[in-house]
């Protein structure tokens, strides 16, 4: 497991000694954002290997998501690179997902950015309803290329703050 999967893992669990270090060099808005999570925090499970299809389970009594994370030092992930398998992998994910009613989330992770280094997005999925269905609305979308290749722009993601917040808030 690599250190930012960790580091994201212990965020959405709600363990303060991570989330007192990750914040240091957040705001005071975010930090509190960020310790909103102390209130109703997610039993989080590591899915096991390249083979799952996302990075991190995420539960809780009223809300239920997958986590595939990615980290760069660049803005952007095209999908199409690497043979096209980050591709197919984020079909099969909104495959599964759609089926079993689950909201599937990106989750990237600036090398060397200061403050809330994290950026989640969902993808246009069909079958999201109830509580899931008003978080969904409000997470920006994975772009497509006019090749139809998933693409993710950091700075077009809901900072990971604000996602927690929501999360926090929807009650």
């Amino acid at each position: 497991m690599s250190i930012y999967e960790r580091e994201l893992r212990e965020i959405l669990a709600g363990n303060k000694e991570v989330i007192e270090k990750i914040t240091k060099s957040c705001d005071e808005n975010d930090r509190r954002k960020y310790f909103s999570i102390l209130k109703k925090p997610f039993i989080t499970v590591r899915a096991a290997g390249s083979l799952g299809i996302a990075d991190i389970v995420a539960i809780r009594g009223d809300l239920s998501f997958i986590v595939e994370i990615k980290v760069r030092k660049e803005k952007e992930i095209l999908f199409s690179h690497e043979g096209g398998r980050m591709q197919r992998k984020a079909e099969e994910m909104k495959d599964r997902c759609e089926k079993s009613n689950i909201l599937p989330l990106f989750a990237f992770r600036l090398k060397g950015k200061r403050g809330d280094a994290w950026r989640i997005f969902t993808m246009e999925i069909n079958g999201v309803e109830g509580k899931t269905k008003k978080i969904y609305e409000k997470i920006p979308k994975l772009e497509k290329t006019k090749d139809g290749n998933y693409i993710m722009r950091w700075g077009k993601g809901i900072k990971l703050a604000d996602f927690i917040e929501m999360l926090s808030s929807c009650q």
